[in-house]
């Protein structure tokens, strides 16, 4: 059996960052260090920064007031920022830098009197953040019925964002059917949806018409990981999420002599690498990668406080 390594895969900038933050805060300020939701939608990342002295809390009332909170590379909303402020709360923004270009078009579209679009998945943590950075009217539009029933106050003043991790496919439907009925549409300089996002479909979509299964490392609420495996499925190959190893059926390999492997954006190398294990273990195997882009994208990290910590 052959096994293909998608590329790139794995850990963008913004992940990387965002990790990088919880485990300087850690060794700065001691445990326990709060994170307002998941850092990033891996559940291996997730357990191992826990392990460390990271709680992940789903509400701001959860942390006691003046302890270390961190805010989850997807953003949040300014009455987050508020409720933390209110709180007491010494907070560190891991935001992706590419998710704050989203909301700085938001709030400067809606200065100007316009409504905003926001093309992305309802409920997602990164749009209801998005949604929450908005000084003037917004829309989530997440189908073309949605787009069918939509009602803004002046047709001619409508920009729109998207998602950062959106699938391209679907994001250019819905864009042309915006264009459509809004011809006057303010459209982005660049796409929003960011460069890891679209490499990592470009790969999958160019690998997949070489094997006969595809197996996606990333966890179930992860939108970018989610989004590979619907790209391989276009493309009629067989595809799978799965968290780790433990989660292969064998009988997917029945009849199968090539495997096409790549690991979303939040997801580490590491359980890439489990797979490969587990394959060959399965079966004798080679692995190659195929050709693709080299990432040199990287965000600086932020300067840590001096927080006046409560001694305890």
């Amino acid at each position: 059996m052959e096994i293909i390594l998608a590329k790139p895969r794995g850990f963008c900038a913004g992940v990387n960052r965002a990790i990088a933050i919880v485990n300087r805060a850690l060794e700065r300020y001691g445990s326990p260090v709060y994170v307002l939701h998941e850092i990033v939608h891996n559940t291996y990342v997730v357990n191992n920064l826990a392990r460390k002295g990271a709680v992940f809390v789903k509400s701001l009332d959860d942390i006691p007031g003046g302890s270390v909170t961190i805010f989850s590379a997807h953003g949040v909303a300014r009455s987050v920022e508020e409720q933390a402020r209110v709180l007491g709360l010494h907070v560190i923004d891991a935001t992706c830098p590419l998710v704050t270009r989203v909301h700085r078009r938001v709030a400067r579209l809606n200065k100007i009197g316009y409504d905003v679009l926001i093309i992305g998945h309802r409920h997602h943590p990164e749009v209801e953040g998005t949604c929450g950075r908005a000084l003037g009217r917004v829309h989530v539009i997440s189908s073309a019925a949605d787009i069918a029933d939509l009602r803004v106050t002046d047709p001619t003043r409508v920009g729109y964002v998207t998602q950062t991790t959106l699938s391209m496919d679907d994001a250019a439907d819905l864009i042309a059917r915006l264009k459509e009925r809004f011809p006057q549409i303010d459209i982005p300089d660049r796409t929003d949806i960011c460069y890891a996002t679209q490499n990592r479909q470009t790969a999958v979509r160019e690998l997949a018409a070489r094997v006969d299964l595809f197996l996606v490392v990333g966890s179930r609420n992860s939108s970018n990981s989610n989004r590979l495996r619907e790209v391989a499925e276009k493309q009629g190959v067989r595809a799978y999420l799965i968290d780790n190893r433990d989660e292969i059926d064998p009988a997917w390999l029945e009849g199968v002599s090539r495997v096409g492997l790549t690991a979303g954006a939040s997801a580490p190398e590491v359980l890439v690498e489990e797979v490969i294990d587990w394959l060959r273990q399965r079966e004798p195997s080679t692995v190659r990668e195929m050709d693709g882009p080299e990432e040199n994208t990287r965000f600086k990290l932020p300067e840590l406080p001096d927080f006046a910590l409560q001694e305890t």
